[in-house]
């Protein structure tokens, strides 16, 4: 859709996103590349530009596996890595933190990493409606959702098309007959 599009930045990310996350797997089982690369397709399909569309592929490599906000910065500049940044957990922070520090930090995120985030929950709330961890019973599955759309409500008004793919992914919440 972008004739102009930077091809060599989008391959790099993927690449490196592979690389990065390697053999890890989901909680679902599932390779774990296989998120940022969905993650990814849902602002390709929205035709966003290339700096969302590249951090979407690495939005989990700081969070998740050993690559350092110094090793993006050098790959891919300080945009990409800062909206990385912005969508990152602190996982030294106990989960029900990074959890309410995630609804806070929403309204206040920049406009591309709002639109990482949205196509982040998407992602997830399709996972979990659809293969979710062995382990999550009803309860988890539904208490994910909710937290999931505090998260979302909290960044409404930057995508009205990606806004309701979420509502439409949320839809599915299990155990409401979605």
């Amino acid at each position: 859709y972008d004739p102009h599009a930077d091809e060599a930045l989008l391959n790099r990310a993927y690449v490196y996103a592979m690389k990065a996350h390697g053999q890890q797997k989901r909680a679902s089982g599932d390779p774990y590349f296989s998120h940022p690369l969905e993650v990814a397709a849902i602002l390709t399909e929205y035709e966003l530009d290339d700096a969302t569309i590249a951090t979407a592929l690495l939005h989990d490599t700081i969070e998740d596996t050993e690559t350092t906000a110094v090793e993006l910065e050098a790959e891919f500049g300080a945009v990409v890595r800062d909206i990385v940044l912005e969508v990152t957990d602190d996982k030294l922070l106990p989960k029900f933190e990074r959890k309410r520090l995630q609804i806070e930090h929403a309204a206040h995120a920049s406009p591309k990493a709002k639109l990482v985030k949205l196509a982040d929950k998407i992602c997830n709330l399709r996972d979990v409606a659809d293969r979710p961890p062995a382990q999550w019973d009803l309860a988890r599955r539904q208490e994910y959702f909710e937290w999931a759309r505090q998260v979302i409500d909290r960044l409404r008004g930057i995508h009205p098309a990606l806004e309701r793919a979420f509502d439409a992914a949320y839809a599915m919440k299990p155990g409401t007959g979605g």
